[in-house]
Parts: structure tokens; C-alpha cells; sequence
């Protein structure tokens, strides 16, 4: 580890055996000692002293060790056919890369382009939100990271004016299917644990594609101003043919992603049959395959679902949630309460993981549907979709922090291009979540 690290890993574990002997030495209300155990998990992740795995494997730990839950309990996350779903699809992601295929892909659409920086930009905002909605987000813009700075560089133009678009519309995009992005998942885990409902596969399209399509514009708008050069009229990018495993690759996609769509099986199984056919068809070897998950995005998920049932258990959710309608004003509006949700998860989302932001919200914003007597659908899209609109800073998603250094992009320039993208989002959930996923009704 880090010797920077090892102190705060040396405070983190001294507050967590000191926060676990006070809760039992006292017989703290089991209801606060779960709100200690979020409290100091949200900490952990703004701050990042030690990994953000680490943290969403601790809480587990500590709400066993603090008797607000069983071992099997705190571990079931770790069960859940959502991570199933998550490390799979990874796995399929994967095959497109180490084949080739995302990459000859996106050669090909670029290669349309031309010159024009305007319609390259447009190709690319569309091939983006395309890749990013069906795998990782994080995947697509590594991909596509070498041909962007390759144009960038022959026409002699910054290289942020296409890594910045292509990290910001890996994010709209991925928040058009239940896959695309992990708030999404996370959203849909919680509605389902709930026994209330959940989400089909497209069901976020609903807001996912107006705000591809209207922040894509706003992209292309400002970026897309034209900077061609003689170089760049030289500049040529060679597009090899598809071969047969770049194919196969492909074609895993598309029927899994159809599969999922159709709900002919179950997703997970769905994902799952995929990463079988690619491992089996030697797509993408074993190792190649444990490389490619991102474990950071599996620990910190499955360890933070048991925070979701200890908040439902000891009655800790019902206290926040209490607080947040009362701070709403005790009935408030369906624009009231959506823009509440909205700030809360869309500032949060901003300094911290935007997985591990809604992985701490969406257990609140179910029990705060329940404090309003309002479906649960709207509260937790609200949130899901907030958590999402990670734009104005580098630290807020992985793909915002891999275009920063090659890009030479600065702080504050996310916060210039960031800002106008989560209005763009608040705007479309204020108009779309009344009407798809009433609260009242």
C-alpha cells in the first residue's frame, strides 16, 4: 500500500474499532448506530483515505460487528444477481476490446467524418453514446481515448476538444439502459429488494435519450467549432477489416442486449450465457477476463447493499427520510421533491463515485417515497439519473479522470462544460419523471 495511505488506513481502522466498542459497550439504539456506520462510510468515500472498496466492504463488517446485522446479512450482497449482471457484462465489454472490434468500430464510424470538426464531433458523440449505453463507460472512452488523440494530433487542435466530449457523452449515454451505467443498476437492485417493482431494460430511455440527444448537441455546439488544417486534410485513419472473432464479439452484444431488451430469460442469465460464449469461443482468455471487471465497481456495490435492508431494519431510513420531507415541507410538490432529490444526489455525485453516491441514496430515497406516500419508481429515477450527471469535476466518474492528463484539461473547465450539462439533466427529469413514474397517482 501507499505509505502516504498507511496513515489514514491507521485513523480510518482506530475510528472504526473505537465507533464498534462504543456502540456496544453502550447499547446504542441500533437505528443510530447505522446512521454512524453511513455517516463515516460517506466520509470515507468524498475523501477517499483508503480505496473506495475497502469502504463498501467495511460497512458489512461494521453493521455485523454492531449487531445491526446478521453475518449473512451483511454478506448477502455479495449474492445478488445484479453483481452477477455487473462482473458479466464487463466480461463481454472486454471481448470488444481485446478483439479489436470496439476499436475497428469506432475507426470506421470516424473515418465517415472526414475533416469537418463539427460532424467528427457528431460521429462521435453518437458512436460514444451508442458503446456506452450497452458496456462499461470507463471501457468506451479507453478505447476510443488513441484514435481521438491520433485526429487531435495530425490536425494540430487541442486534444480536449475531443476527449472532453467523448468522457461527458460516455455518461449521457450510459444512462439510456438498466447496463449502461452502474447508478442504474443500483437503482433497480433497491426497487426490486424493496418488493415494490422495478425497471425494464430500456425503461431509463425515457429520460436516457432526450438527455443523450439535447446534451450531445450542447457538445457539438461547443466543440464542434471548426479547426481544420492542411494536416489534417493528410490525416487518414485506416480501418481494417472486421475479422471473424471481431465479429463474434459483435454478435455476443447484440443478442445479449436483445435478450436483455425482450426479457426472453432473466438479464443476469442473459449476461452471463454472453461471457460463457467469449470465454469459450477464446475471445477473451481467463485472465484477460479478471482484468477487465472492474472490482472497485463489484465490492462497492454488493458491500453497500446491506446498508440499504439495515436502514429498512433499525428504522434508521425512516429518520432521514423524515428529515427530508420535513426540509421539503411535509407535502411537498412532485417538483419540489424531485428538485430536492436532484440537488442532493447531483452535488453529491460531484466529489465522490457517482456509484457509491447512489449506492448510499437509493436506500433513503425508498424510504422517503414511503414517508410521502409516493411511488417509489420517480424518487429513486430522480436520484438514479442525478448520480449520473457526474460532469463538473475529474474525480466525479472514471471516465472524467482518464481524458484529464492526455487532455490537459483543467478543473475549472469541467465545471464550465459540467454545469450546463447537470441543469440540462434537472430540466429533463422535472419534465419527464411526472409523466412516467408519477409520484401521486
Amino acid at each position: 500500500m501507499n505509505k502516504k495511505k498507511l496513515p489514514a488506513t491507521a485513523v480510518t481502522l482506530a475510528i472504526a474499532i473505537i465507533l464498534v466498542l462504543v456502540v456496544r459497550l453502550s447499547g446504542m439504539d441500533k437505528a443510530v448506530a447505522t446512521l454512524l456506520i453511513l455517516a463515516m462510510a460517506c466520509i470515507l468515500f468524498v475523501t477517499e483515505l483508503i480505496p473506495l472498496a475497502y469502504t463498501a466492504c467495511s460497512v458489512p463488517v461494521m453493521l455485523v460487528l454492531c449487531e445491526c446485522a446478521t453475518a449473512a446479512q451483511g454478506w448477502a450482497g455479495l449474492s445478488n444477481d445484479s453483481v452477477v449482471l455487473f462482473a458479466a457484462m464487463f466480461v463481454i465489454g472486454g471481448a470488444m476490446f481485446r478483439t479489436g472490434a470496439a476499436e475497428t468500430v469506432g475507426k470506421w464510424v470516424l473515418s465517415k467524418a472526414g475533416t469537418n470538426t463539427r460532424r467528427l464531433v457528431t460521429y462521435l458523440m453518437i458512436l460514444v453514446g451508442v458503446f456506452s449505453s450497452v458496456m462499461s463507460n470507463t471501457g468506451a472512452v479507453a478505447v476510443m481515448m488513441p484514435v481521438c488523440i491520433g485526429i487531435a494530433d495530425a490536425a494540430r487542435m487541442e486534444r480536449k476538444k475531443l476527449l472532453m466530449p467523448l468522457a461527458m457523452m460516455a455518461s449521457l449515454g450510459g444512462t439510456i439502459t438498466m447496463v449502461g451505467t452502474p447508478p442504474n443498476i443500483t437503482v433497480n437492485t433497491v426497487y426490486q429488494q424493496s418488493g415494490l417493482g422495478r425497471f425494464a431494460f430500456f425503461e431509463y430511455a425515457w429520460i436516457g435519450i432526450p438527455l443523450a440527444i439535447i446534451g450531445g448537441l450542447f457538445l457539438v455546439i461547443i466543440y464542434g467549432k471548426d479547426t481544420k488544417t492542411a494536416d489534417a486534410e493528410q490525416y487518414e485513419i485506416i480501418v481494417e477489416p472486421l475479422t471473424t472473432n471481431q465479429k463474434l464479439s459483435l454478435a455476443v452484444l447484440v443478442v445479449v442486449v436483445i435478450a436483455m431488451a425482450t426479457e426472453i430469460i432473466p438479464i443476469s442469465v442473459a449476461a452471463v450465457m454472453g461471457a460463457i460464449f467469449c470465454r469459450a469461443k477464446r475471445l477473451i482468455s481467463s485472465s484477460e477476463a479478471l482484468e477487465d471487471v472492474d472490482w472497485t465497481t463489484i465490492f462497492l456495490f454488493a458491500g453497500m447493499l446491506p446498508m440499504s435492508s439495515a436502514l429498512d431494519r433499525t428504522g434508521a431510513g425512516k429518520m432521514i427520510a423524515n428529515a427530508a420531507v420535513r426540509i421539503m415541507g411535509g407535502s411537498p410538490s412532485e417538483f419540489v421533491a424531485i428538485s430536492v432529490l436532484f440537488l442532493i444526489a447531483g452535488g453529491l455525485t460531484q466529489v465522490m463515485s457517482n456509484t457509491a453516491s447512489c449506492a448510499l441514496l437509493a436506500p433513503i430515497g425508498l424510504q422517503i417515497a414511503e414517508a410521502l406516500g409516493a411511488s417509489p419508481a420517480g424518487v429513486l429515477m430522480a436520484i438514479g439519473i442525478a448520480s449520473s450527471c457526474a460532469f463538473m469535476t475529474p474525480m466525479a466518474t472514471p471516465p472524467n479522470t482518464l481524458v484529464m492528463g492526455p487532455g490537459k484539461i483543467k478543473f475549472n473547465e469541467y465545471l464550465k462544460i459540467g454545469t450546463p450539462l447537470v441543469l440540462i439533466g434537472y430540466v429533463i427529469c422535472i419534465l419527464v419523471i411526472p409523466r412516467v413514474w408519477p409520484f401521486f397517482g
